[in-house]
């Protein structure tokens, strides 16, 4: 067994919220560079260690040595190598780029590489020493960090997030000697900035772990740390009977901040309580990252939790400051609340006017009233109270002028619930204009209510109308305005509502100033938003299913997941897969056909095969008709199993290119007759192998 490698870059501290990627990403690099030259063998666990002010890697079992090094390398074709008995340019290139003369070209071997004869040549090298290589990695690695921003400090040329300040490498008990960031490796570290009793010398690579925790005060591991904080607090609520309102971002900045978590409770008055618990909420865990407590019925307690990264003999002073700190950001949220009630919810939607919502589209109030519009068509639609959803639209943005939400654009829609409630609006509209921004995320619930949901909906098919009719369309990974989240939010809503996906579209474009949004932009969005419902069906449906159903360019949603049950169903018959690749085969013959079919002539129908399969078209037809108006597709795919052994034998028996164009031409209307028959739940050609 090898020696354990340790290597760990001191640093001042590093931004809270990349901390978790830059330890993962320094590790994985590392280790997967060392793997790939040779030094760390396959299966190797490795021990990633990140803290406020330290990047550090543990790999055990890493060789001093490379093995020998077999190198290979390819040239041109043989064929290219000569010409006129002489070695040609590029052979002779090759050849230099391996170090070799020009006489010395005959003593390549040849391989063929699955094309064509080509040239290559082979060597074998001692391998290199882990001392010749390793600051080289770790300065490579640095550079390949997700990095937010680098800097420079002091004379130096270096750069880095943040000044660093040591730097070990240590293999076993040996310092690897090498220079990165113009620091010479060592084996001295440093603890807590408070708690350690100074520089910590580490004998071996071995004991880095258990030295800064027992002597630097240090807990270097991010998940021991995450995991430490997490079961503390947990204790330290259940001890008052609550629990915690906290996100896992939240949990991992806490991380990232302390390295060595002790856990104090604070108090503050319970007045601020009459402050909608949103607000206080999210100053505590934004500003301050503290950890709010909830009793039982959910409700905001005057307690909270914080994390300090010292451990005093008499914590009264750090929770004193901490209590402090927060009354005073409490305090604005009270007065911003107090404030904002003074003026009526209704008051500010004019102020809209001056909030751009974007240049080419014009204002908030200017899209308010697009809201008001398509929200009215769409409770029409829903046989919801017009009145409510057109109000609950005109409201719906009249908090973003609030000095609440100024303050806090987190707690758009949630101020204008309470506002809207202490003016005395009805119920369902005060509901709405919260709702409306929901879902905010994958997993996030749904607007209760069609009130709700027809404002929902205008909010987002508004915003997708309008920012991809001006051109603004997600490329890669870009996708400023949201628009795939707004689309996967108008799906997740029509999946369970007898809207049409095109008709709603049409309601949002219609509301627009002609000429203002681009032609096709109707067309364009509906293509769109079908791949992102692909994506969202993908987590509970087969991909060969979803295509099949989709290919049917559905508008209405609300029966996709019905025909992808019905699609199910047909595929555990033993007659589906005879008669899905029947299907294909018959759309590629009808794929080939130029102009227009003719009319199905029964009188050009043949005896035998053929006869039978046009017996049996118009047999099913009123019975596939029935359930497809009953929208039960389940019945209408089941009844298809009827046409496995006419199908076979037609295809076995009668010669659909016949000589006879007429007859021809017939036999091509019924397979299309036959096509549109078994096609209208789902492209069945698309569930062949």
């Amino acid at each position: 067994m090898n020696p354990t490698l340790l290597i760990e870059l001191f640093t001042e501290e590093l931004p809270p919220k990349a901390l978790p990627k830059l330890g993962a990403a320094f590790a994985d690099h590392l280790f997967a560079e060392l793997q790939k030259l040779g030094f760390v063998p396959a299966g190797t666990e490795y021990t990633t260690f990140a803290s406020p002010r330290r990047l550090a890697v543990s790999i055990p079992n890493v060789a001093a040595v490379q093995p020998e090094q077999h190198i290979e390398k390819r040239g041109p074709a043989v064929t290219a190598g000569f010409k006129d008995g002489n070695p040609t340019p590029a052979l002779l290139g090759f050849a230099r780029s391996c170090g070799l003369a020009a006489d010395a070209v005959s003593s390549l071997e040849t391989v063929h590489d699955g094309k064509q004869d080509v040239y290559v040549y082979r060597m074998s090298k001692a391998g290199e020493a882990l001392s010749a290589v390793l600051s080289g990695l770790v300065a490579a690695t640095l550079k390949k960090l997700p990095a937010p921003k680098m800097m420079r400090w002091g004379d130096r040329e270096g750069q880095f997030i943040r000044p660093a300040h040591g730097l070990v490498m240590l293999h076993g008990d040996d310092v690897i000697a090498g220079q990165v960031l113009h620091l010479s490796a060592g084996r001295t570290t440093q603890g807590h900035r408070f708690l350690s009793n100074g520089e910590l010398v580490l004998n071996s690579a071995s004991e880095y772990a258990r030295k800064l925790h027992d002597e630097g005060r240090v807990i270097a591991s991010f998940a021991a740390r995450r995991a430490l904080i997490g079961e503390k607090l947990k204790e330290a609520a259940a001890a008052v009977n609550a629990t915690i309102a906290a996100d896992d971002a939240l949990f991992d900045e806490v991380t990232a901040l302390v390295e060595w978590p002790v856990i104090l409770k604070g108090e503050f008055e319970a007045e601020f309580l009459e402050v909608p618990q949103e607000c206080l909420i999210l100053t505590m865990q934004q500003n301050q990252k503290y950890f709010p407590l909830l009793d039982t019925n959910g409700k905001l307690m005057n307690q909270f939790l914080l994390v300090s990264n010292l451990q005093a003999a008499d914590s009264s002073h750090i929770i004193n400051g901490n209590e402090r700190v927060l009354r005073a950001r409490l305090s604005d949220a009270k007065f911003f609340f107090e404030q904002d009630k003074k003026a009526p919810l209704a008051s500010r939607v004019a102020k809209l006017e001056n909030v751009v919502y974007h240049n080419k589209i014009g204002s908030q109030l200017e899209r308010v009233s697009r809201l008001e519009s398509i929200a009215g068509e769409i409770a029409r639609l829903l046989g919801a109270d017009v009145a409510k959803a057109t109000r609950a639209a005109y409201l719906a943005k009249a908090d973003l002028s609030s000095d609440m939400v100024g303050e806090f654009p987190e707690l758009q829609g949630i101020m204008g619930q309470y506002y809207a409630k202490h003016d005395g609006e009805d119920t369902e509209v005060a509901y709405a204009v919260e709702a409306h921004y929901k879902p905010k995320f994958s997993g996030d619930t749904l607007p209760e209510g069609a009130v709700a949901q027809a404002v929902s909906l205008a909010d987002k098919l508004e915003t997708l109308v309008g920012i991809y009719g001006i051109g603004l369309i997600p490329t890669g990974d870009k996708d400023p305005f949201a628009l795939r989240r707004a689309a996967l939010g108008v799906l997740r809503i029509l999946l369970a509502q007898p809207l049409d996906l095109k008709g709603v579209l049409n309601i949002a474009a219609a509301s627009f100033p002609a000429g203002l949004i681009q032609d096709g932009t109707v067309d364009g969005l509906y293509g769109f938003m079908l791949e992102r419902l692909k994506n969202l069906l993908a987590a509970d449906y087969p991909a060969a299913d979803i295509d099949a159903v989709l290919a049917m360019q559905p508008t209405r949603l609300d029966d996709v997941t019905v025909r992808l049950a019905a699609v199910a169903e047909f595929k555990a018959l033993p007659e589906s897969a005879a008669l899905a690749a029947a299907n294909k085969r018959i759309r590629n013959i009808l794929k080939k056909v130029e102009g227009e079919l003719p009319t199905l002539n029964a009188a050009l129908i043949g005896a035998g095969a053929e006869q039978a399969l046009y017996a049996q078209l118009l047999a099913l037809q009123p019975a596939v008709e029935s359930a497809l108006a009953a929208n039960d597709f389940t019945s209408a795919l089941k009844q298809l199993a009827a046409l496995k052994t006419p199908v076979d034998a037609f295809f076995d028996g009668v010669m659909v290119m016949a000589d006879d164009l007429a007859v021809r031409g017939n036999r091509l209307a019924l397979l299309a007759s036959l096509a549109d028959l078994m096609n209208r739940v789902a492209e069945l050609s698309l569930l062949a192998d």
